[in-house]
């Protein structure tokens, strides 16, 4: 990548001390990227052979974020330390690509995400018919529809240019004031990759809420206070309003401010404002691995099995005598994890095997014939619980299985 020629030379518009702040901010969101969607990835593959085709979004996802944090912070750490952009134009051209690349990707993807989650809770009739093929198809669209916007800049619909705080690339947002081309592709851009998804998300999950209340509140009417089927509704609950909150939380404070720029008086914008809105639009990198690891206990499982295992590895190479004693290693609180299951009702219930964490020792199986338990055994035993004769538990027990 060589350094910046003499007819490409950007310098920042904001202090030293903003560009040493953002740049260890990069640094700290770069890290944290890196480990988040490489965790995340790791656990897709772990579970491959169990991952539902919704889930595959989850791991375009991650790879989008991936992508974004490998292309985009190793250029702009730098740069922001010297209080220069410190690479060439094309350099310059190549960051602004990947940046609209990956990040409307991120975008649609959460979209399409969305928008599957409806169809499987609000119409499941349609929604039990979601295959594999189907879920592959909308990957591939969703990079065919951010590599429509992405290329765009690049044959002319649109340009690309220096960000206004002068240390990365992106959008050039003073284009549109001078060129009715630039202003359409702002337009278009700001029209289907933020309104339009926006508006799908929340209607989207305002619409899986309205039926999880509907359901629960039929499943109240035929079932004891104690009995009530309430993990999936939290569960749904929380995974809605935290990619609602990341969603706006990443994105907003950056679509305000460009369209700020594009349809008023760029001089008029302050280039901290570009700066900070550019540095939470980064982190929306870190959001999507903590949603996923955090709400969805088949993640949290896998990676919980995971980790034990490699305690327990790690235990027996540095204490090797600590292998006659089983369990040795594992923390007192796995204990009482590896003695109950959390039924349909939430309610633990305690029983000698363990089904749901990492402990074959306990459960009499080695971690091979863990690794091949399947999820449908545990839908047995919900199907066989108490709420078994309630109307709407099928509506559950499909929550469940989507979401769990």
């Amino acid at each position: 990548m060589g350094n910046a020629s003499e007819t490409f030379l950007l310098v920042s518009r904001i202090s030293k001390e903003h560009d040493f702040l953002m740049g260890t901010i990069y640094i700290i969101f770069g890290v944290l990227s890196l480990l988040g969607n490489g965790i995340l990835l790791f656990v897709a593959y772990r579970k491959k052979s169990f991952l539902k085709p919704a889930e595959f979004f989850v791991v375009n996802l991650a790879i989008s974020d991936l992508g974004m944090t490998m292309t985009l912070f190793p250029l702009a750490i730098p740069s922001a330390f010297t209080h220069m952009w410190l690479f060439n134009q094309t350099t310059c051209y190549v960051y602004a690509f990947c940046g609209v690349l990956f990040g409307l990707s991120s975008l649609t993807n959460l979209t399409v995400l969305s928008s599957v989650c409806w169809l499987k809770v609000c119409c499941p009739n349609y929604g039990n018919k979601f295959s594999f093929s189907h879920a592959c198809l909308l990957v591939a669209g969703v990079w065919c529809y951010a590599a429509v916007f992405a290329v765009g800049p690049l044959s002319g619909w649109g340009e690309y240019g220096a960000e206004p705080y002068g240390t990365a690339c992106c959008i050039n947002w003073e284009a549109p004031s001078r060129s009715p081309v630039a202003m359409s592709y702002i337009v278009c851009l700001f029209f289907f990759c933020y309104a339009v998804p926006c508006t799908v998300i929340f209607l989207s999950y305002a619409f899986i809420l309205l039926t999880v209340r509907g359901s629960r509140q039929a499943v109240q009417q035929h079932v004891s206070p104690q009995n009530k089927v309430t993990n999936a509704h939290a569960l749904i609950v929380k995974l809605s309003v935290a990619v609602c909150i990341g969603f706006l939380m990443a994105w907003s404070p950056y679509a305000i401010v460009s369209m700020w720029a594009a349809f008023g008086n760029p001089t008029a914008v302050p280039p901290m404002a570009f700066a900070l809105a550019a540095i939470f639009a980064k982190s929306s990198t870190l959001y999507n691995p903590i949603v996923y690891l955090v709400f969805k206990p088949n993640f949290r499982k896998f990676l919980c099995r995971d980790v034990a295992l490699c305690q327990r590895t790690v235990c027996g190479c540095l204490f090797p005598g600590a292998a006659a004693h089983k369990g040795t290693c594992v923390p007192p609180h796995h204990g009482d994890e590896c003695n109950s299951t959390r039924f349909s009702n939430g309610l633990p219930e305690n029983h000698a095997a363990c089904r749901h964490c990492p402990c074959p020792e306990r459960a009499g199986r080695t971690p091979e014939n863990l690794a091949a338990h399947s999820p449908r055994q545990t839908a047995r035993v919900l199907k066989g619980s108490m709420n078994r004769e309630v109307a709407v538990s099928q509506l559950s027990n499909e929550l469940q299985s989507d979401f769990l």
